[in-house]
This record gives structure tokens, sequence and C-alpha cells, in this order.
């Protein structure tokens, strides 16, 4: 009965209702009807008599008894035929009106899936509905307010802590920089610690450069018109001295135009093809192809990495996840570049996947609506 939906167990309730009491009915119906049919019988009988002159009284009045009982059986299974079809025909007009019905709590949990971080202002229900759903309405869009102004809070603290991190961050890169150019003879222990102390201080540079990017994506202006074939080629080149490392060869395929945030759009698809250099193999490629389907837009980054266990392709869109530790940090990452990509797709409308990873290389896919 837990496994059933709320409109089966409605239809089921009223069936069993109706049931019962078409049951109940039938049986005081037979109990009458059999009861006013023995009067009948005992009526025609003595009227009849059994010293009767007339031959065909007496050939009737042995005959009753038998007419009688048929007429009651056939009584009894006519009103156990009306029974069934009348609950039958209950129970299915019940599912429909208990859909119908319904209605508004489809309509509900339709609204509350549609439900994001970029739009909790956008799902608000109508408080002038059914008086069983007004107070879950309301409810409801008390909570949407009370996390909106949750999530405000917590974009304020990272951006102003990011944004405080920055300064001393910066001085403690100076000062490092100066101190390693002005003792070049220090001993090779030093030069490991001071060479540690740069390559932490400018992770931590670009942890609090990416959380005030994500602090921020909310208020970012999605209205520029872009053409993502320059705005990929631009990538390339940026990214060019990267590649040459570990002779990774960047290809682009098709091109495709479409509204949003110019600088939010480069970030996406420069952090992704930077991953995808970074986590390819030595001579390898780096593929981004861009397609117009029928009602979205399809951006696609293939390398030819390692790929990604198939537990973990999920997880690799969450803040501060790694695969590899070690790799990660090699590679200089700091576990954040791809939960950027997450959020500023799903402002965007879109979303973003893992369509395919093998041993032979992984394939990203991102997703627009085509508006």
């Amino acid at each position: 009965m837990r496994q059933l939906s709320l409109q089966w167990r409605i239809t089921l309730m009223t069936a069993l209702l109706i049931g019962v009491t078409c049951v109940s009915m039938k049986l005081l119906l037979c109990s009458s009807g059999m009861h006013y049919m023995d009067d009948i019988g005992d009526f025609v009988r003595a009227y009849g008599g059994p010293e009767a002159s007339d031959p065909q009284l007496s050939g009737l009045n042995r005959a009753l008894p038998a007419v009688i009982y048929e007429a009651q059986e056939s009584f009894c299974m006519t009103n156990w035929l009306i029974t069934a079809v009348v609950t039958l025909a209950s129970g299915v007009l019940a599912y429909f009106v208990s859909g119908r019905a319904l209605r508004p709590l489809r309509a509900f949990t339709a609204r509350v899936e549609r439900v994001q971080l970029n739009n909790l202002g956008d799902m608000q229900m109508d408080e002038e509905v059914l008086p069983e759903f007004r107070r879950l309405s309301r409810s409801f869009n008390r909570m949407l307010e009370r996390l909106s102004r949750a999530f405000e809070a917590q974009r304020q603290f990272t951006g102003n802590a990011a944004h405080e991190l920055r300064t001393p961050l910066a001085l403690m890169q100076a000062q490092l920089e100066l101190f390693s150019a002005e003792h070049p003879d220090v001993l090779p222990e030093t030069a490991e610690f001071l060479r540690l102390l740069r390559e932490q201080t400018e992770r931590l540079t670009q942890m609090s450069k990416t959380l005030l990017e994500m602090s921020s994506l909310q208020s970012a202006s999605r209205t520029d018109h872009i053409q993502l074939g320059p705005m990929i080629e631009e990538i390339f080149t940026d990214l060019a001295p990267l590649a040459e490392q570990s002779g990774i060869v960047l290809e682009r395929e098709g091109d495709a135009a479409m509204t949003g945030s110019d600088p939010l759009l480069y970030r996406l698809l420069f952090n992704l093809t930077e991953n995808a250099i970074k986590y390819n193999r030595p001579g390898g490629a780096v593929r981004v192809s861009v397609s117009s389907q029928p009602e979205h837009l399809l951006i696609r980054i293939a390398d030819a990495g390692r790929g990604i266990p198939e537990e973990y392709r999920q997880s690799i869109f969450h803040p501060f996840f790694r695969v590899d530790q070690s790799r990660s940090r090699e590679c200089g990452g700091v576990g954040l570049g791809l939960s950027l990509v997450w959020e500023i797709a799903a402002i965007h409308g879109g979303c973003v996947w893992v369509e395919q990873s093998s041993e032979q290389g992984t394939t990203i896919a991102v997703a627009f609506p085509l508006r």
C-alpha cells in the first residue's frame, strides 16, 4: 500500500467503500425480496388450497415452490452482477475524478522539481488556490524566501572573504619573489621551502579568485551575443603554451551563436579545455566541437587521457573534489574549476555531464537551451 500513488489510494478506498455499500444493499434487498416472494407463495397456496377442485390450480400449487426458488436465485444473481458492475464503474470514475482533483498537487510537484539555486524568486506559488493548498503554498513561498536569503548571505560572505584575502596573498607572493631574487645562493633546503611557499601561495590566490568569481555569478549580465567559434580560438591561443609543454594538439569543429555572459562562458570553456590539456596523455589531442541540435546547443570537449572512473563522474563537479589528489597537486588545481563550470552552465539554463569516459579518453558535454 505504501508503494501506491495517492490517486490509486483514493481510487481503491472509494471503490472499497462503494463495494461495501453495494454488498450491504444487495444483502438487504435479497433478504427483503426473498421474504416477500415467500409471502406471495404462501398467499397463492392459501388462496388455491391443497383441496382445490380445479386441477389447473392444483398443478400450479405444486409447481409454485420451484418457480419461487428460481425467481429468488435469479434475483440474487442479478443483484450480485449489478453490485460488481457498479463497484467497477465507480472505481474507474473515482480514478479519473481523483486525477482531476489532484491536478494542483501535480502542478506543485512540477514546480518544486524546477527549483534551482538561480531561480528561487521565480518559483513562488500563487496563494490564490484551493483552501487545502493555500497553507502549503504559503509555507513553500516562505521556505524559498529563507533559502534565497541564506544563499545570498553565503555568497556575500564568500565574496567578501575572497576579496579580503587577495591583498595579503599578493603581498606574500611579492615578498617571496623578492626574497628569492635577492638571495639566489640559499641552501637547497631553503630553496625547496621557498618553492613550496610560492606554490601554495599561488594555489591560495587562484582559489580566492575562483571563489570571488563564483560569488558574483548571479549578478552577471547574460545578454551578450556570443559567437562560440572565435571564443574557442581565443582560448586555444591563451592555452597554447600549456599545450605545447606536453605536445597536445588543439582542434576545433563547428560554430554557433548564443546569448549569455561573455566572460562567464569564456571561463567555462577555458576551464574545460585547460582540464582536458592537464589530464591528457603526452602527444594527445583536445577536440572542442560545437553543434546546434533541434532544442539546444551542444558543446563537447574530448581528450585522450586515462578516463574518469564511473563512480566519480558526478562527483567531479562538486567543490574541492579530486579523483587523484597527487595528480591534481602536480597540475596545480584547487578543486573548484569544474564546480565553477557547473554553476555557469546552470545560471544559463544548461547542464554539464561526462558523456563518455574510458582509457582512450573522456568527453565532457555542455548543453544550453536555444532561446
